[in-house]
């Protein structure tokens, strides 16, 4: 029986704590904030005031708010948190069934606190510390066994909010139910990864990636490799984020950075790759002369202040100058560009013959080498190794899904030609018989333990759910380039969409049509999400400038009439339909997420109508969708004025306006009030399903179509006259103005009056009327065209 957490005390209010308790408090999660009272005071403060005695956590309160990324989903978030100093509040922690500990890495004050927590929290509630670097065996000195059995290692990452990893690290008496609730909290509540680490110095994940970034550093310079050579190897085309590896140091701070290795190489005298973690001379020159990366404004990169900060200088570690980047072409990267599988496209880059791919299998086969030998002392299997690194390093593969990708045994052969030393248990594995660390049995992932010397089964949350597994499980019921129809089991469907980009095309319009079909005859319901990066970042562009140019006006009304009418059939089907959009929900794709009877979004939504970026309106249904969802109930209701509903939504759309996050896409009307939000990206096709079977087991109908009382041309004089004065400021071109009366059009209902109910249909007409009108615009059709160049938008 797990235990129920609804309170917890956050103690240490710097950058770390802070965060810990911005994202409890995102998760809807009580939490209370506490961090010592300043030592000493500025001249006319009063010591005995609130306002001085907490004077740390309201500078954290006052750093949330301000912060970008923010670490908060919503304003109202901070509602959850309440603040205090650790001298007069400290009695308030009695009130909080989990307590984390998060100030400084200084043993004694660490057990100095864990003393003071001893006598106030209460006897059942969990006690963890947030430390990356000291032993529990040393926080636990002089702590009695109660506390000992409910005390573990919580690591949270930075920022916390988008890092995914959790690592767990349990004492020698931790109580495995204290184990067990952190873990489902974590996971179910907070969305994260959970791993479990050994109590070692920087536990999994900072022990891994510390040595492949100190690895890199150490080889670079005999390789003969420019700073912005080894991003452009060990970015996407390694299957590692944008920020690759110097980029990280800038992110990271190069003193926190160096930090932990110091931390390595003090503390980990027994390991053979010792030396690897001493900080080479120009990391130490660095930090001495203050080049600490962003916060300094400078370290392997900064901005060029000469072209207004536009482009960015890299270092030259030989003269310590910083310099324009330089072009950074290779054939082994040039190979991996189109690679969309991150499995073949590591491989590609490692099988390369030039000095990048040279460069790129050295590193990573040592960096797999020192993996395999790091197990079972930092970690007990595979999984956590890999887990800890996807969801702390921002890797697509960790360590040994990289190594499937290239091959055990060849990647075995390669480290003993280049001298590297895998594991034994490694080519015990081979021996055995096993040719990968990981395999699918019977539908579910499996992957090879070390100590049984046998196949295990991934252990997972039964809420996970990939449309991975369906195509294992042979579900598959339709399909064509776009877009696949699967049977989830229970009566339910799942639409994926699986274009490039996930973008809306006629594929994709088709299979909504298809869904429904089939759903309608066979089954109780319909999910539409997908296992891609992206839910949907819009619609084709390319398709849609192609029929503009063309004059193909006709292809371009049944491209937008066609998803209007998918949409509308969506919501007005007789079988439940619900969405599941994540990550970018752009144009067409946010088209899509508002067409069903209910939306299952991920926390982590950036979702709007920005179709304006490109000058158009949106055309699939969503100006009218929007709309909807804004007026609500009172659509129709002649005692609501419906200009306020109408502004909110003209400069929503107006201003292209992303929400950034599932709770902001909710204040800002995409999502309604009764729409679900799920924590964990892991869970959303599943928590999608069951929502489509709660509605069908509840006696689903569907919704009544809206009525719209809406002003007319008097409401549009209103917004032009606010257009007028903008252009004549310069604050909007004309084709600026143009694109917004279009759209103003559309929200005041066209020529109607107040006394007149529109029926959906008809704004639809509006709104299909003007996106047509704009893609024959020459402006619109540059703006298009601009986009699709240069990736970003044009103001003409």
């Amino acid at each position: 029986m797990t235990m129920r957490i609804r309170k917890v005390a956050v103690l240490g209010a710097g950058v770390m704590g802070s965060g810990i308790a911005a994202h409890l408090a995102n998760s809807g999660v009580r939490a209370l904030l506490l961090d010592i009272v300043p030592p000493k005071a500025a001249p006319g403060e009063d010591t005995a005031s609130k306002a001085f005695r907490n004077k740390f956590t309201l500078g954290a309160l006052a750093n949330l708010r301000k912060q970008k990324p923010s670490p908060i989903t919503t304003e109202q978030a901070l509602g959850a948190l309440e603040i205090g100093n650790l001298e007069d509040d400290i009695g308030r922690i009695a009130e909080c069934d989990w307590v984390i500990e998060v100030v400084k890495e200084d043993l004694a004050v660490k057990q100095a606190l864990f003393a003071k927590v001893e006598q106030h929290a209460r006897k059942d509630a969990i006690i963890s510390s947030n430390t990356s670097g000291l032993s529990i065996k040393g926080m636990l000195e002089g702590r009695g066994p109660e506390f000992r059995k409910r005390f573990l290692v919580t690591h949270f990452f930075n920022p916390v909010r988008y890092m995914k990893l959790l690592e767990l690290v349990a004492g020698p008496e931790t109580s495995p139910e204290v184990m067990k609730t952190i873990h489902q909290f974590g996971e179910e509540v907070l969305g994260k990864g959970v791993v479990y680490g050994k109590d070692t110095t920087n536990f999994i994940a900072n022990r891994i990636g510390t040595y492949g970034m100190m690895r890199v550093l150490a080889d670079m310079q005999k390789a003969e490799l420019s700073i912005e050579e080894v991003d452009k190897i060990f970015g996407p085309a390694m299957g590692r984020p944008k920020s690759a590896v110097f980029r990280t140091a800038d992110i990271v701070g190069l003193d926190t950075f160096s930090h932990v290795a110091k931390n390595c190489y003090d503390t980990l005298a027994h390991d053979e790759e010792r030396e690897v973690f001493a900080a080479p001379d120009f990391l130490k020159k660095m930090v001495e002369k203050g080049m600490l990366g962003d916060k300094t404004g400078g370290g392997f990169y900064k901005k060029d202040r000469a072209s207004g900060g536009k482009d960015i200088l890299a270092l030259d570690l030989k003269t310590f100058e910083y310099r324009p980047q330089g072009k950074v072409r290779y054939e082994s990267l040039g190979a991996a560009k189109d690679v969309e599988d991150v499995r073949e496209r590591v491989a590609t880059v490692m099988r390369g013959q030039d000095k990048a791919a040279k460069f790129a299998e050295r590193v990573t086969l040592d960096t797999l080498a020192y993996a395999s030998r790091r197990i079972p002392e930092i970690a007990d299997d595979v999984v956590n190794v890999d887990g800890a690194m996807r969801w702390g390093f921002g890797w697509d593969l960790g360590p040994f899904e990289t190594w499937d990708a290239f091959g055990v045994k060849q990647g075995v052969e390669r480290m003993k030609e280049l001298g590297l030393k895998p594991a034994a248990w490694v080519e015990e594995m081979l021996a055995a018989g096993r040719t990968s660390f990981y395999g699918v049995e019977n539908g579910k992932d499996t992957y090879w333990d070390i100590p049984s010397k046998s196949v295990k089964t991934v252990a997972q949350n039964p809420r996970t759910l990939r449309v991975e597994y369906l195509k294992r499980g042979n579900k598959k019921i339709s399909g064509n380039d776009s877009a696949s129809l699967w049977d989830m089991g229970d009566g339910v469907t799942l639409l994926e969409f699986h274009s490039k980009m996930n973008s809306i095309d006629d594929g994709i319009i088709e299979m909504m049509n298809t869904a429904l079909d089939e759903t309608e005859k066979n089954f109780r319901g319909l999910v539409v999400g997908n296992d891609g990066g992206n839910f949907s970042a819009g619609a084709n562009i390319f398709s849609m400038l192609w029929a503009a140019k063309a004059g193909e006006f006709e292809t371009l009304r049944k491209m937008a009439g066609a998803l209007q009418t998918a949409n509308q059939r969506m919501r007005y089907s007789p079988v439940p339909v619900v969405t599941a959009p994540f990550n970018l929900t752009l144009g067409g794709g946010a088209e899509v997420a508002l067409g069903g009877n209910a939306i299952q979004a991920s926390s982590e939504l950036y979702m709007g109508l920005v179709e304006v970026g490109v000058g158009l309106i949106p055309g699939g249904g969503g100006t009218m969708m929007f709309l909807r969802n804004v007026m609500g109930a009172y659509a129709a209701d002649k005692d609501f004025d419906p200009f306020p509903f109408i502004k909110k939504v003209f400069l929503t759309i107006g201003t292209a306006k992303v929400g950034t996050s599932a709770e902001e896409a909710r204040e800002m009307g995409f999502l309604t009030a009764a729409d679900g939000i799920s924590a964990n990206r892991d869970f959303l096709l599943s928590d999608a399903k069951q929502r489509v079977i709660g509605m069908a087991n509840a006696g689903f109908r569907a919704p009544r179509p809206t009525r719209f009382r809406l002003p007319g041309p008097s409401g549009y004089a209103t917004i032009d006259m606010m257009l007028y004065d903008m252009e004549l400021n310069g604050q909007v071109s004309a084709h600026d103005r143009k694109i917004a009366q279009k759209l103003a059009r559309v929200i005041t209902g066209g020529d109607t009056s107040p006394s007149v109910l529109l029926s959906e249909e008809r704004v639809l007409e509006l709104e299909l009327e003007a996106f047509l009108s704009l893609a024959g615009e020459e402006k619109t059709q540059d703006r298009l065209q601009y986009m699709l160049e240069k990736g970003k938008p044009l103001r003409n």
